[in-house]
């Protein structure tokens, strides 16, 4: 992140490890750079772009020739391999699937289930739903609803809203079992995206730590406004959790 803050990748010659001499392969983009890999003759590079997961695969110039399809909004760990081996594997959760090992296979694209953890649970019967809302200073802000589908959101839904927003940590879709529970029995899950995290770079981290971080209470509350309004819940069926430096914000 030297002069990037979303990060970037260069090439460097062992042989010749001047910085005269480094080559830039991937730039800086819009979407912060989570992780990246050296697979099958390929860079697997790891997104977060608007809070999900999303992996390019690129040749050594830094051309994208595939990215690898998930089934649903979900979080992505580094994809893991040889670089003289087309055979990778990374792991995929989602607020109501558990973790999920992924074979893929580098040259075809192809990808099948390796290994999961075993649960009770089967992903189809919830909806992950991303909305957005503008906080006191018109901010605009990412919130994922979890819930059951086919529920009506009528305003008797009960709403538990989770909040933390700090420290540079990303509130991205994993598996969670206080949101499947909770939706199991026909409430919903609401997780906004609030600053101090880092789910769009450092300026989303600053806007939100030291003297901003009165922005942190403002987008939680328009996040439990912006619910009602929305007729998710009204405000005798809202709830606020949160632990840590989330306690300290739902106190």
């Amino acid at each position: 992140n030297w002069k990037a803050p979303n990060g970037r990748i260069f090439a460097i010659d062992l042989a010749k490890p001047a910085r005269a001499n480094w080559r830039e392969v991937v730039p800086e983009s819009k979407s912060v750079m989570q992780s990246f890999s050296v697979t099958g003759g390929r860079l697997a590079v790891n997104y977060l772009e608007n809070v999900n997961s999303r992996v390019k695969i690129l040749d050594t110039s830094g051309k994208e020739v595939d990215s690898i399809a998930f089934p649903s909004l979900g979080t992505v760990t580094t994809v893991a391999g040889r670089w003289d081996s087309k055979e990778a594997f990374y792991t995929f959760t989602s607020f109501a699937q558990p973790a999920t090992i992924y074979r893929y296979d580098v040259a075809t694209g192809k990808q099948d289930v390796w290994a999961s953890v075993k649960a009770p649970i089967d992903p189809a019967q919830f909806e992950v739903r991303q909305v957005w809302y503008p906080s006191k200073d018109k901010t605009r802000v990412p919130m994922f609803l979890v819930f059951k589908k086919g529920l009506k959101l009528d305003g008797n839904r009960p709403t538990l809203l989770y909040g933390y927003g700090g420290f540079l940590i990303n509130e991205t879709p994993a598996f969670r079992t206080d949101a499947v529970i909770f939706a199991e029995h026909g409430g919903v899950f609401a997780l906004p995206n609030l600053r101090g995290g880092g789910e769009f770079g450092e300026k989303w981290h600053l806007a939100g730590m030291q003297t901003n971080n009165q922005n942190v209470f403002d987008d939680f509350s328009s996040a439990a406004a912006g619910l009602i309004e929305n007729g998710t819940p009204n405000h005798e069926h809202l709830a606020m959790s949160g632990g840590s430096n989330g306690g300290l914000l739902v106190a």
